[in-house]
């Protein structure tokens, strides 16, 4: 089992918090020929792997939330080999987002092999091969100040909490604080309660899921 790595936040992240950082080399992303916005959801970074699943920490522990993403990796871990990883938000407990017309509980972002994140459309043909729904992919292009207000233009952040942005070739896990970054509205979190002490509140799957 790994943790998947951090996601450093972009200079202009309005929702920057104490434990956070702050990414201090664009060059990369600013000089790659194709980038993807993706909407960031508020959900628990979660691991599928070919024995299970994880939260972002291994040792996380049990939650009952969890019980829903345990049975939907169960399905999807036979299918994938050793140095196999799926990783993505799940979003069957309410956060500090509430969502009403999921896809799934379980959004995939990153499918990852031998440590080498892959492309995003190759990845979105992985997750069509094992029934992962991603998550909502915003803009394709390149990536500077333009772009970024494109971006939010398209965001609600009443109701939805930001973006991540990534490139669309692939890259290797080692890179990511230099080839991923987010942005998170301005006072994301709305209770001082962690979500896991608090009641759980189910979010909303969509009819047809």
């Amino acid at each position: 089992m790994k943790k998947y790595g951090r996601t450093f936040h972009l200079p202009t992240s309005p929702g920057v918090g104490s434990d956070d950082k702050i990414i201090q080399d664009l060059t990369y992303l600013q000089g790659t020929d194709e980038v993807v916005f993706t909407e960031k959801m508020d959900g628990e970074n979660t691991t599928i792997f070919a024995g299970g699943c994880h939260a972002r920490s291994p040792d996380s522990g049990y939650h009952a939330s969890r019980d829903w993403m345990k049975a939907f990796a169960a399905g999807i871990s036979p299918s994938l080999s050793g140095d196999e990883r799926i990783v993505g938000e799940y979003l069957f407990a309410k956060h500090s987002v509430a969502y009403d017309d999921l896809p799934s509980y379980f959004l995939g972002f990153a499918w990852i092999v031998d440590n080498e994140v892959q492309g995003w459309d190759e990845t979105l043909g992985r997750f069509e091969e094992l029934g992962v729904k991603p998550v909502p992919a915003l803009q394709r292009g390149r990536f500077d100040d333009v772009a970024i207000r494109s971006v939010l233009d398209l965001l609600d952040l009443e109701n939805q909490e930001g973006f991540v942005v990534r490139p669309v070739s692939s890259f290797f896990e080692n890179d990511m604080a230099t080839h991923v970054a987010k942005y998170v509205r301005e006072g994301h979190v709305q209770s001082d309660t962690h979500w896991t002490k608090a009641e759980i509140v189910k979010n909303g799957l969509r009819r047809d899921s």
